[in-house]
Formats: C-alpha cells, sequence, structure tokens
C-alpha cells in the first residue's frame, strides 16, 4: 500500500457520483414492489428485490465520495469552509423543500382538509423539521456530517494511516456488533464516538489516498461486490419469509454486506474507471447536476406517474429502468435550465 493524490484524477469521482445519483433513483422506483410482499407475484417482488439490494451502495458511495474530495482539502478557517460548503448545500435544499411542502399544501386542501393560517405554519414546520419528503432525510444526515468535518478534517490531517485504520477498524466492529444475534452477546461497551455514518466519509478518504496492491484486484472488487450484493437478496428474502412480512434489515446502509458492496465499487472506480473525451464530458455533466438532480427527482417520479409512467406500466423488469432513466434526464436537464436562470445556480443545487 502506498499514499495516492486524488487530484490527479477526478473522472473517477464524478463517474461514482453519476452511478450513486442514478441509483438512487432506481432504489425509489423500486422500492414500491417490496413492501407488496406475500401479495404480488413472486417474480415482481423478486424483480423489486434485485433491483434493490444491487444498488444499496448508493448512499455509502455519496458519503465516501463526499470524504474524499472535503477531508483532503485545508480551509483557512471554519468560516470560510461553512461559507463555502455548507451555504452551497442549504440553500437549494431549503428550496426544494418549500417546493414539496407546497404540494403537500396544495394535496392537503385538494382533499378538503381545513387549514387555519396558524395550523398552515405548524404544518410546514413539521414539514421542515422531519423532512418535506421521504429522500430528504440524508440531505440532513448531510447537514450534520459537514459540520463536524471541520473537526474532524484536522485530525485526519494530522493522523497517519495506522491511526487512520485504528478508527476505520473500530468503526466497523461497531458494524459487525449491531448484526443481531451478536448484540445479545456483545458486553455493554459504549462504541458511540466510532459509530454511524461518520465513518463512511472517513473509509473514502483513506481509500483515495492510499493505492493497495496486490495481484487480480479486479477479480478480488468484483467477487466482493458480487457477495456482497447476494448477501443482500437472499438475506432479504429469507428473513422476510420467516417474519412473513417483508424486512429491510439487510437493506441497511450499516450493515457488512453493503459495506462491502461499496469498498469493491469505489476501489473498482479507482483503480479501474478511465472514458474517452466524449463519454468524459457527458458525464461530467451528469455529475455537475447531482445533487439538484438528487432534490428534484422525487417531484419528477410524481409527474411521470400522473402520465402512468412508474415501475407498472410494463413489467416491473422494463418498467423500473425505463422509468428511472426518464426521471434522471428529465430531472438532471430540469436542474441544468434553472442553472442558467439568473440567481439559477442558488438553488438548482
Amino acid at each position: 500500500m502506498k499514499e495516492d493524490n486524488i487530484n490527479k484524477n477526478f473522472e473517477w469521482i464524478d463517474s461514482l457520483r453519476v452511478l450513486a445519483t442514478f441509483s438512487a433513483i432506481i432504489l425509489h422506483v423500486s422500492a414500491e414492489l417490496l413492501p407488496q410482499f406475500g401479495s404480488i407475484s413472486d417474480f415482481d417482488w423478486w424483480i423489486g428485490n434485485i433491483y434493490d439490494s444491487s444498488l444499496r451502495f448508493c448512499v455509502p458511495i455519496f458519503l465516501m465520495i463526499t470524504g474524499a474530495l472535503i477531508l483532503s482539502k485545508t480551509y483557512e478557517s471554519t468560516g470560510e469552509y461553512l461559507r463555502k460548503r455548507v451555504l452551497r448545500i442549504v440553500f437549494p435544499f431549503l428550496f426544494w423543500s418549500l417546493i414539496y411542502i407546497a404540494l403537500a399544501l396544495f394535496d392537503e386542501f385538494n382533499h378538503g382538509k381545513q387549514m387555519n393560517f396558524i395550523a398552515t405554519l405548524k404544518f410546514i414546520f413539521s414539514k421542515l423539521k422531519g423532512g418535506a419528503s421521504f429522500h430528504l432525510w440524508y440531505i440532513y444526515l448531510v447537514i450534520g456530517l459537514y459540520l463536524f468535518f471541520p473537526i474532524i478534517g484536522r485530525w485526519i490531517s494530522k493522523s497517519n494511516k495506522y491511526e487512520i485504520k485504528y478508527f476505520l477498524g473500530i468503526w466497523l466492529l461497531t458494524i459487525v456488533l449491531q448484526i443481531p444475534f451478536l448484540t445479545k452477546i456483545t458486553p455493554k461497551i459504549n462504541l458511540t464516538y466510532f459509530s454511524g455514518y461518520i465513518g463512511f466519509p472517513i473509509l473514502g478518504y483513506y481509500l483515495s489516498n492510499y493505492t493497495f496492491e496486490f495481484k487480480a484486484k479486479k477479480v478480488i472488487y468484483i467477487l466482493i461486490i458480487t457477495a456482497g450484493i447476494l448477501i443482500t437478496i437472499f438475506g432479504t428474502f429469507f428473513i422476510s419469509k420467516y417474519q412473513n412480512n417483508f424486512d429491510d434489515l439487510f437493506y441497511e446502509y450499516l450493515t457488512p454486506n453493503v459495506l462491502i458492496v461499496s469498498v469493491g465499487i469505489f476501489l473498482l472506480f479507482k483503480d479501474f474507471v478511465k472514458f474517452g473525451a466524449k463519454t468524459t464530458n457527458i458525464v461530467l455533466f451528469f455529475s455537475k447536476y447531482s445533487y439538484g438532480t438528487y432534490l428534484i427527482h422525487v417531484l419528477v417520479l410524481w409527474a411521470l406517474a400522473k402520465f402512468s409512467i412508474s415501475y407498472a406500466f410494463v413489467n416491473p423488469i422494463i418498467g423500473i429502468p425505463i422509468t428511472s432513466v426518464l426521471c434522471f434526464v428529465v430531472s438532471t436537464f430540469i436542474i441544468f435550465g434553472i442553472n442558467k436562470l439568473p440567481f439559477g445556480k442558488y438553488i438548482s443545487g
């Protein structure tokens, strides 16, 4: 293993960002099938399960990219960092949150619900507090991590690889110890400070800044990706069958199976992804608007559903990817258009 320089080539980072954005859209398209376990055909449920299980890496990859980019940089002050990073994501988030809230209010009024001014304010506040749309939980998570990055970044800048590995080792232990049958036998040692989503950005920083030298890397990456996906697919089926109801335990992002898929994909892109000039330009285009695409894509899915375009408009094996591609492309071009408007860059994402 040797130290690497992430700044030599951002192409793989942009490619990963595009993949993670598109994967998140596929997850949200296919997710409607999964709670219908036992009430729809086995074939349709398995299609949803295979799509969803194969793409659980999207959130970890987003966070690993964030760590690879932000934790590798230094800022003159915390104030400079907050202006350049935190405000950059907060303004678009607030704008699109208000759009989702406005649509929710319209839906309430359209269904005959009466709300006075105070009730409307309470409704808006409750939506802002908990998330104006289900997918915005991730932005709340990211804002919290961004606020912590100046602290963890100082530690990383003064740490060697062994100290970072020390943290990651205990973080990995916290993930393993969350496996249900292990929780009953593990000692009550408080590892809270090593746990949670903060491990993904640190992992992304570590993996991006060091090159790992061993034989048949590509084969090993593909094997661990495949193993993690298969564990997720069949683990979800068997536990749902046992519970006689859909159980998303294996879908959780902080699980060993999702972690190894995320690591495999991250390293596969880092070590092997290279494109020609034309493909790179396309990737850069979709990467540039990926944050806005994520923010708006649920709104686009809602609009597509009004035209009966969803996983169900044909067989899900085809309906899921077609709906996802349409949503991804339409969302990106809407954000592209908004970005071209005066002050559009502040709200487009």
